[in-house]
């Protein structure tokens, strides 16, 4: 498909996918089934639904926000003789190994299909659908099948998708990030995303801050906050995260069909080994909310994912029991200016809250800090043109050195 083509097809897969019926199945149903398989809550299912039909429509001007700005997109803008760098592909073929905790997610990938490659989808066991009605909708809008695959797969065919592919991206945590590590990949693991509040600012104007950077989305993604220091002693740490669970505890256990469920929801042999694994970490740690457990049963076979809020001793915990886990799940740190960026790091969003200068700085030039907002910004800021954990398409791309002259010199 030319490229113009291809980005009207994207454009009118989105809208499809979005609101009408596609594979016979219409858009309210496919939102309804997603709420009960994932376990989201209805509204956040459409919202992701509508955030998935905007990508579509801005594939290619999200792609070339990676784009060096010496480089030109196609070849016929070059001028005669003159020589120039020209973005290209790094391969033909694009894996996917996704994950199933948010729908948006496949939103990212239709990038690659807008740059010309072909795109082969491993959705997640979790939830399959969204992938699929999104294939379906791209095949609808003139797609073939040569062009995009959707594989459902076991683990080991989807290590062969992966290997077969030129690049890939796999979502997973550190075990599955080494089983597949190279230069062919684009990694995208937990966020584990941080807030600190520091100097004379009052932690109490930023309890609403807090719950929303945890709550938002029912606090399956990576950019959901997890853990918060605040500069001063743990009692300071502790009273900020009283006032935090006392906000998380009012969040009602609702199914997920119901338009106000805000919190996630698990069958309830999941839920019940999710629950063990947080209170074995926690242990140690003083609980304020979820000490004893985090999973409620609503009658089905099912539980609510109930937040949890736990205070660490220290900030030099916090890489060891800062987990991250897809539902409000909370770790509080006192921390003072001598803690400096070391229980600040490996995090994808780092809010930084009245610190200085040379924190900041000191956080833009540490590698395994990818993004860093100063100032009070909810830890799931984004926007059309900033990175999420780098661009896709940077990875995606390459710039080539081409030169366009006659073939004969004119005496």
């Amino acid at each position: 498909m030319s490229r113009p083509d291809r980005l009207k097809a994207i454009a009118k897969a989105g809208r499809a996918f979005y609101e009408e019926a596609v594979a016979g199945l219409e858009a309210a149903e496919y939102q309804r089934m997603v709420a009960r398989i994932s376990g989201l809550g209805i509204a956040e299912v459409r919202s992701a639904a509508s955030k998935i039909a905007a990508f579509a429509n801005e594939a290619w001007d999200r792609a070339q926000f990676a784009r060096p700005s010496a480089v030109i997109g196609d070849r016929v803008d070059a001028e005669p003789g003159k020589g120039v760098g020209l973005w290209v592909r790094r391969g033909d073929i694009f894996g996917i190994h996704a994950a199933g905790n948010h729908p948006a997610i496949h939103g990212g990938w239709l990038e690659a299909l807008a740059l010309g490659y072909r795109v082969a989808v491993r959705p997640s066991r979790r939830e399959p659908l969204t992938p699929w009605r999104l294939v379906n909708a791209l095949y609808e809008a003139g797609f073939a099948r040569d062009q995009l695959a959707f594989l459902p797969t076991d683990y080991a065919a989807a290590d062969e998708m992966i290997h077969g592919s030129d690049l890939a991206m796999v979502y997973g945590g550190a075990d599955v990030i080494a089983k597949y590590g190279g230069a062919k990949l684009f990694p995208q693991g937990p966020g584990r995303s941080k807030m600190l509040i520091a100097g004379r600012h009052d932690w109490r104007d930023y309890i609403n801050l807090v719950v929303d950077s945890a709550s938002r989305g029912g606090g399956t993604g990576c950019t959901n906050v997890t853990t918060v220091l605040v500069e001063g002693s743990k009692d300071d740490a502790t009273a900020f995260a009283k006032a935090v669970g006392e906000k998380l505890r009012a969040i009602p256990s609702l199914s997920p069909e119901d338009e106000n469920a805000l919190l996630p929801v698990q069958p309830s042999e999941d839920a019940r080994r999710i629950e063990e694994y947080l209170l074995q970490t926690a242990e140690g740690t003083l609980p304020v909310l979820g000490g004893s457990g985090v999973a409620d049963e609503i009658g089905d076979g099912s539980c609510v994912m109930r937040p949890a809020v736990h205070v660490l001793d220290s900030a030099g915990d916090v890489q060891s029991k800062g987990i991250e886990l897809a539902f409000p799940c909370l770790w509080f740190a006192p921390w003072s200016p001598s803690d400096g960026i070391n229980p600040l790091r490996n995090t994808l969003n780092l809010v930084l809250i009245g610190v200085k200068d040379a924190l900041v700085d000191e956080a833009l030039d540490d590698a395994s800090v990818r993004n860093v907002y100063r100032g009070a910004v909810p830890s799931f800021f984004a926007a059309p043109h900033m990175p999420h954990d780098g661009y896709l398409a940077d990875f995606l791309m390459k710039p080539k050195g081409f030169v366009s002259a006659p073939d004969y010199v004119v005496a």
